[in-house]
């Protein structure tokens, strides 16, 4: 049975009211998205062109990955940004959605104070850095709160070796998004997973510093999740597509490829839809 609005925007505003103080109105389409997606400012920089362009004002509700799949399996939103990609195969997998689309990624990285207590500068993978740090029961922020980079974070505990619920003395779970934890982190000098871009856009306020080596592993690719449109007003349903499709268009793909680069010298998302342009 379909739920009704109210009470879609009922449970979306206690979500955002816990994780984001933020206040959700009845807007014109009802945005589930990461957090990093918003703390790296892409989403302030994309959701104006998108309104000027459709005349569709979006609603943002930003939480952990985990916590959006979830919002979109019981019909809590209109369209996710989400950056876990078996969960979302999962929910496509159940009905829920009827589409996962990559349409841009970047990189985690293992951050820390400069003097790097643990060694993980000279770590041989990010698993070993993980290994490291554990051995040396060294300060670590963990997200603990089941989005895209605490499911990474488990799965390179597993990779080391290590209980994903291993703790020990200098191991801290902030609950928080990824913006709020890189600040604890720097705050306690201690290390953190992240997305590289959240935390270039805070790096100047928590003095940290990008300490682990690229590797496969800390791949991060983000989708837009579009949900099964039986569960959504059918408005509501084209809405999310025109969503979609806006991300995915050539001068947004565009958009995110030079986004951050004034500010910090370099990108913070790779685009994956954007085509060559064509030679004059």
């Amino acid at each position: 049975m379909i739920r009704a609005r109210s009470l879609s925007l009922l449970v979306a505003a206690l979500v955002a009211f816990a994780c984001s103080e933020e206040k959700v109105d009845d807007a014109d389409l009802l945005l589930v998205t990461t957090t990093s997606v918003r703390d790296s400012g892409l989403l302030a920089d994309l959701l104006p062109i998108f309104q000027a362009q459709t005349g569709i004002r979006a609603q943002v509700v930003a939480v952990g990955s985990g916590a959006a799949l979830r919002m979109g399996r019981d019909g809590n939103a209109d369209v996710l940004l989400t950056h876990a990609p078996a969960g979302e195969e999962e929910l496509v997998a159940s009905g829920a959605a009827v589409s996962r689309t990559p349409f841009m990624e970047n990189h985690f990285v293992i951050a820390g104070p400069p003097e790097d207590p643990a060694g993980v500068r000279t770590a041989d993978s990010p698993a070993d850095a993980i290994r490291r740090i554990a051995a040396a029961s060294a300060g670590f922020v963990s997200r603990g709160d089941d989005s895209g980079t605490h499911r990474r974070e488990v799965a390179l505990f597993r990779e080391a070796g290590l209980d994903p619920d291993a703790r020990w003395p200098g191991f801290l779970s902030s609950g928080a998004g990824m913006g709020q934890t890189l600040q604890i982190a720097g705050e306690k000098r201690t290390y953190v997973l992240s997305d590289i871009g959240t935390f270039l856009a805070f790096q100047k306020r928590i003095e940290l510093e990008v300490l682990s080596q690229p590797a496969p592993s800390l791949r991060n690719v983000y989708s837009v999740v579009r949900l099964d449109p039986e569960r959504l007003d059918p408005v509501r349903a084209e809405r999310a597509a025109q969503f979609e499709a806006f991300l995915l268009a050539p001068d947004t793909q565009r958009r995110i490829a030079e986004f951050g680069t004034e500010r910090f010298g370099r990108p913070l998302f790779r685009p994956l839809r954007l085509e060559p342009r064509p030679e004059p």
